[in-house]
């Protein structure tokens, strides 16, 4: 992610930098998969991220009206959640496609800018599809000695095409479109300055399909999401140069990467200062109510997400209960 940054930073259009970020999340999908599979991953993940931002730019230069901005978030929290569980991407949740569309939807966007944002994130994306491939040439050139250099790579996912009809991935839609919808609505009549990032929390805390509505896990992803923006803090209150937000860019994602597969609430404590430093960079407002609102949305999404998770676990135990 960093390259494509540096180079908009030369170029003088740091307002550009959310298209090429978001674009660059490419490169957060398809980890520990060998790499015919992680091809076709990274195709479909980043493939969708663009499609966000696409959705995005014709939201924004259409006005970003209300109306638009609700009817693109739920189209892309129902289809991310389809995609990701077609084609087995971790994480199984929209998270990235509803950052990269609920950040890119509200910068204003002229309509002769149209080409030019949507090319930074297809490059974002490019860049990253190149770098995650990168190994498989490292691989070849190592020959036998591949298997002692290199670790293995263990993830095989399927295609699900029967995801479709999965009674339990359209329960998870449910929840997230109900969670989506009430904590934008709550955050909309509280007067917070832009109420997406309740609608991001609703979302990381939500678990994907058919796993377990744990509440140990929805709080393990309230912390997380709750202590990045701490960090967040610590990282913009100081006033940051441009170069310092590139490197916090940088270290964020390979944290999220390392980590996104292997314990999600730990990914949000990296995921967190990436998103809203790269909002900053690209649009920068001031810190001290940037903080609050964040903390606020936070709460108010994450509540909204346990109750639903409260919710489902007290509706799953009656019917339990009665088909005994």
């Amino acid at each position: 992610m960093a390259l494509p940054l540096v180079l908009l930073v030369v170029w003088g259009r740091l307002d550009w930098t959310a298209y090429a970020s978001f674009g660059a999340m490419t490169a957060l999908y398809g980890r520990n998969e060998p790499y015919r599979l992680r091809a076709r991953t990274i195709s479909i993940g980043g493939g969708f991220l663009l499609v966000s931002i696409t959705l995005a730019l014709i939201v924004a230069i259409a006005g970003a009206s209300l109306p638009l901005l609700t009817a693109g978030l739920l189209f892309v929290v129902a289809a991310g959640i389809l995609i990701a569980a077609t084609a087995g991407l971790v994480p199984g949740t929209p998270l990235f496609f509803v950052f990269a569309f609920a950040v890119c939807a509200q910068v204003p966007t002229p309509a002769a800018e149209f080409g030019p944002r949507l090319l930074v994130a297809v490059c974002g994306a490019v860049f990253a599809w190149l770098l995650t491939m990168s190994g498989w040439t490292l691989r070849r050139l190592s020959g036998d000695r591949s298997a002692v250099l290199f670790k293995g790579l263990p993830r095989r996912p399927r295609l699900w095409p029967r995801a479709v009809t999965d009674p339990q991935v359209w329960l998870a839609i449910l929840q997230n479109v109900v969670g989506v919808l009430i904590a934008g609505g709550l955050a909309i009549a509280a007067g917070i300055g832009h109420p997406y990032w309740a609608v991001v929390a609703v979302v990381a805390v939500l678990p994907p399909p058919r796993a377990a509505h744990s509440i140990s896990r929805a709080v393990h992803r309230v912390v997380g999401t709750a202590l990045g923006v701490v960090v967040t803090g610590l990282v913009l209150l100081p006033g940051p140069s441009v170069a310092w937000l590139v490197v916090v860019i940088a270290v964020s994602q390979f944290g999220a990467e390392i980590l996104v597969g292997k314990h999600y609430g730990a990914a949000l404590l990296f995921i967190t200062p990436l998103a809203l430093s790269v909002v900053h960079l690209s649009s920068p407002v001031p810190v001290p109510a940037l903080l609050v609102d964040r903390i606020v949305e936070t709460a108010l999404g994450a509540a909204v997400a346990i109750l639903l998770v409260l919710l489902f676990r007290f509706g799953s135990g009656k019917r339990t209960g009665a088909a005994a």
